[in-house]
């Protein structure tokens, strides 16, 4: 378990308006277990967890299993574990370590989690 703890977004909100920065030990930070609607569970037992920074941003993991989803424009940067990401009438994509994913708005995607995934996201919605 993580043993890093973060003040709540409104604080970090405050911090960044006053110190103009703060960073985040993205492999250490604590995560706050967030509910999977149990029909988004395809196969498996998967568990997410995040960590919101405002705006859009933040820290998600999920456990092996598979899921679907329907995305929000979002890029995201892999920080650990491995995944398949099939977009229904679309193409397949492999991440892992280090890949930077773009996702379109309203894809329907399933995600096949073969290593618990950590990533960096930024998500925005349409005007």
């Amino acid at each position: 378990m993580s043993d890093v703890l973060m003040p709540d977004v409104a604080d970090l909100g405050r911090m960044l308006a006053t110190a103009g920065a703060f960073s985040v030990p993205v492999h250490d930070v604590r995560l706050t277990p967030d509910a999977l609607d149990p029909e988004q569970i395809v196969a498996g037992d998967p568990v997410t967890s995040s960590l919101e920074l405002g705006d859009g941003r933040g820290i998600w993991e999920i456990t092996p299993g598979v899921v679907t989803d329907v995305e929000t424009d979002e890029i995201f940067v892999v920080l650990s574990g491995r995944a398949t990401i099939a977009v229904e009438g679309g193409t397949t994509i492999e991440v892992g370590p280090g890949d930077v994913c773009l996702l379109a708005e309203g894809a329907r995607t399933t995600w096949i989690v073969h290593e618990t995934l950590r990533k960096v996201y930024q998500t925005r919605r349409s005007a």
